[in-house]
């Protein structure tokens, strides 16, 4: 696999992601730096896959990063986070990583709870013995670089998932013949950034930006749970796993996708210290699908956004990732841009 050592590093856009703003990512920039004023400092409280907060990035004296997964705290330090790290090295580890022999490898935990479910036997216990592998190398690598190897290797299996794009559930079929590759993310450092792993709703009332961004969940999919795998891989702690998805128990779980969603949202809005305020919202209230149902709903959003202040609205035409029964017609992303009053 020589040839691996010139190919394109995987940009951060690349993952599959309930609720990705990745094609949404330029009209969303263009509105809040068309009605906002004056923007030094910026927040992604719900970052979500990062591709807001990487448009920031380039945009923005500071920005700062939240999520409350262990998995997308490791995407961000290894995509965004200033740190030292040595490309030859980790290019020489994903060397290793792509010659390794398969007869060598003992069945493991990865394989033993993911194997012939997401992904074949053979791949599971490739995964998790390169899991094992970066974990013993710890001492050897600067936090980066660390940080590094496990956001590369959730992305290298990511392409090969035997799923429709979460782990809520597998394809009930026989998995095709799978190889993984593994190949290096799009590592940068930035020194204008600040990542958080934190409950947004008390991150809010620490923090002060020019400009906030929002894009909680909505629905009741909670993504600790339809991402449970990640979050396993990144952790490694090995918990006894249940169900035919094989979960971890619960943890993460967010108020945004129960009902008590609107009162979250509302003391998240209230405790900002901000000038302008940007939420993302899209029209699944009417979903078919009782899971796709929106827990906020619009009226109750620009209720609690007036309440800070002057509130537009903006929409767009946008083809939402859909891996179920959510068949909805006319489906438009929302933006709305508050100009916070002083007062």
């Amino acid at each position: 696999m020589d040839n691996i050592k010139n190919a394109c590093p995987i940009a951060l856009e690349s993952r599959r992601y309930i609720g990705s703003k990745t094609k949404l990512c330029d009209w969303i920039m263009h509105i809040i730096e068309t009605e906002a004023q004056d923007v030094h400092t910026f927040c992604d409280i719900f970052a979500g896959t990062g591709t807001i907060a990487k448009q920031a990035l380039q945009r923005f004296n500071k920005v700062i990063i939240n999520d409350f997964l262990f998995s997308n705290n490791v995407i961000y330090k290894a995509f965004f986070a200033q740190g030292e790290f040595d490309l030859q090295k980790l290019k020489a580890i994903a060397d290793e990583y792509n010659n390794l022999n398969i007869n060598d490898i003992q069945p493991n935990y990865f394989s033993d709870n993911y194997g012939g479910k997401f992904y074949t036997y053979e791949v599971a216990k490739v995964v998790g013995h390169i899991r094992q592998d970066i974990e013993n190398q710890r001492k050897h690598l600067t936090d980066k670089e660390y940080n590094i190897l496990l956001a590369s290797l959730i992305y290298c299996i990511d392409r090969i998932a035997n799923t429709c794009g979460h782990f809520e559930a597998y394809i009930k079929k026989p998995i095709a013949p799978q190889t993984l590759i593994f190949k290096l993310i799009d590592a940068q450092s930035f020194g204008n950034v600040e990542i958080f792993q934190e409950d947004a709703n008390l991150l809010a009332k620490r923090i002060s930006a020019d400009v906030v961004y929002i894009d909680p969940p909505y629905n009741s999919r909670q993504y600790s749970r339809f991402y449970h795998l990640y979050e396993n891989l990144v952790k490694w702690d090995k918990p006894i796993l249940s169900g035919s998805a094989m979960k971890p128990p619960v943890e993460n779980m967010s108020e945004y996708c129960s009902s008590r969603a609107p009162k979250a949202f509302a003391d998240l809005v209230m405790s900002l210290d901000t000038r302008y305020i940007a939420v993302s919202y899209n029209n699944t209230y009417n979903s078919r699908s009782s899971s796709s149902k929106n827990k906020i709903t619009l009226e109750q959003i620009s209720q609690t956004l007036q309440g800070r202040g002057k509130t537009s609205v903006f929409e767009h035409d946008y083809q939402f990732f859909n891996a179920g029964k959510s068949n909805l017609e006319n489906h438009k992303e929302l933006l709305f841009i508050t100009k916070v009053d002083e007062k």
